[in-house]
């Protein structure tokens, strides 16, 4: 199922950070506004006076699975909005007086999007090309200048010369994220995706090309107002942890004050499962956490980060969406693999020494199975340079830190394999977003892992055997497979039990090629994977 980093000078960070994180809860308030459109899966920027401009992305709910009613091109959004939340009022224009290639990349969805200054760079996009006669990944980097924009859109004057556009094969990329650092840009994850859609595969139908970029591609714009060009490009290409899209990526200061990213989950692993673990990127280039499982998003949705400088404590927020596994009443994680709508509003806290830890707010979620294509939109004053919230700056009292806006609103959990259309709809809500600083959390649920497979495996590389030790929660015979980084499977161990409870087995991975490779664990119901090296 397809579907801001705190400045801070270096020499000022402390050696040792003995201060207590501080506490914090959080608070949501509906927001309507009369004309705000139902968007999801689209591309933001915030003008000079924080006016909100939105484009791309679709009027409609979670796509359709027969190729020809999902992503209809009459379901785009061909308009650019201006939303302003503090007087409430929206203004719009229609696009289609832009030049052809143009307008057709800034109406597809899941853009790759970033704001540097008041320009707004787009990569990519999926949708439907009038210019190629079908359904296809946009290769272009397009330019829009968002306070003139902005500015045309409100005085109902031409939009046409805020746009610039160049083609790239590089920028061919849909679902992935962008993100900026110190005059670079990183293009993380995404795919290649040509085609009309259809969940029965490539060969299927009409058929489609899906292929996933596996990178981390960086580059520079050279952008001087009026011309672009695309300089010093390099991938950096992983096919076994960088296979993922349509996920979280939010900025980070990590604990030795580096600033960067976490790539959050995502889909698909070669299983057709979500990742669980996460992916640091840094201008050193990136490295995979597989110490950590995120067990409540699997799915882009609204997300912030938040730095908490006094303690050297980083947090990431997450709103709704899609999720692997909820908790019962109980508090034990229960896994649904076709990945439904959840209210779930949960965050991950980074401490002083790096680790990572995931827990679910029970005395808050959101008001309805919303989330998955949504945006957090902040409110600039918390967020210096970088867009990420300053938690020590924030005031010791209720306080607007953002809106939450868009994404898909389901009637149900799992509607994909009944969806005619009618069972989700694109969100036109907004929602405000609140921090109580100083008041201690309600309720909140640490996410262990106990009640899943907690898998661990060792030595890697690996030469000749793997030691794994797992957590059995019912006494069931276990399959271990093996994938290369062609997604098939070269080796399969079955695993008969005595006992539940904690386990720990070796399997022979001698006669495997070098190379990388996903080990993945399942007792039918439950399923973890790791990656390794056999050298």
């Amino acid at each position: 199922m397809k579907h801001l980093l705190l400045a801070l000078a270096l020499g000022l960070i402390p050696t040792v950070y003995s201060q207590t994180p501080e506490e914090f809860t959080i608070e949501m308030e509906p927001l309507q506004i009369p004309n705000a459109p139902g968007l999801h899966s689209f591309s933001w920027g915030l003008t000079s006076d924080e006016k909100w401009v939105a484009i791309g992305g679709r009027i409609d709910g979670l796509h359709q699975r027969q190729p020809f009613a999902a992503f209809l091109e009459s379901d785009n959004n061909k308009n650019v909005f201006v939303i302003d939340p503090v007087s409430e009022q929206v203004w719009s224009s229609d696009l289609s007086m832009l030049p052809a290639a143009i307008f057709e990349q800034v109406q597809s969805t899941n853009q790759n999007f970033f704001q540097r200054d008041t320009t707004l760079y787009i990569v990519g996009g999926y949708g439907y090309s009038a210019i190629n006669g079908g359904h296809v990944t946009f290769p272009n980097l397009t330019a829009v200048s968002l306070d003139e924009l902005a500015n045309a859109v409100i005085n109902n004057a031409s939009v046409t010369p805020y746009f610039r556009q160049i083609s790239d094969l590089n920028m061919k990329v849909t679902g992935g994220q962008l993100g900026y650092m110190d005059g670079t840009f990183y293009l993380v994850g995404g795919q290649l995706f040509d085609g009309a859609y259809n969940p029965m595969g490539p060969n299927h139908g009409p058929g489609f090309t899906q292929i996933y970029t596996n990178d981390v591609r960086t580059f520079e714009i050279n952008d001087d107002g009026t011309n672009l060009s695309i300089l010093n490009y390099v991938a950096q290409h992983d096919t076994v942890n960088l296979h993922r899209r349509d996920y979280n990526m939010a900025p980070q200061i990590f604990p030795n004050g580096e600033h960067g990213y976490t790539a959050f989950s995502g889909v698909f692993d070669y299983v057709d499962m979500p990742y669980l673990n996460s992916v640091d990127v840094t201008s050193t280039g990136y490295t995979v956490n597989n110490s950590f499982n995120q067990y409540l998003s699997q799915y882009h949705s609204a997300s912030f980060p938040i730095y908490d400088a006094n303690a050297n404590t980083m947090h990431t927020l997450f709103f709704g969406g899609l999720s692997q596994f909820t908790l019962d009443a109980q508090n034990n994680l229960v896994e649904d693999v076709d990945v439904p709508f959840v209210k779930t509003i949960s965050r991950v806290t980074r401490d002083a020494n790096g680790a990572m830890q995931e827990v679910k707010l029970n005395y808050i979620e959101m008001p309805a199975l919303v989330g998955a294509g949504a945006e957090f939109i902040p409110v600039r004053q918390y967020y210096p340079t970088h867009e990420i919230l300053d938690l020590n700056s924030v005031p010791q009292t209720k306080t607007l830190v953002g809106y939450i806006y868009g994404g898909i609103e389901s009637t149900a959990e799992n509607i994909f394999f009944v969806n005619d259309g009618s069972q989700s709809e694109a969100s036109n809500t907004i929602f405000k977003v609140y921090i109580n600083k100083g008041e201690a959390s309600l309720d909140e649920v640490t996410l262990t892992g106990e009640h899943v497979l907690d898998l661990e495996m060792y030595p890697n590389p690996v030469r000749n055997k793997i030691t794994f030790e797992f957590y059995a929660p019912q006494n069931r015979d276990f399959k271990a497979r093996i994938i290369d980084s062609s997604g098939k499977v070269v080796q399969e161990d079955e695993f008969s039990l005595e006992f539940n409870g904690y386990q720990k087995e070796k399997i022979n991975v001698s006669k495997l090629a070098d190379g990388n490779y996903i080990f993945m664990l399942t007792d039918g119901v439950n399923e973890e994977h790791r990656s390794f090296v056999k050298h």
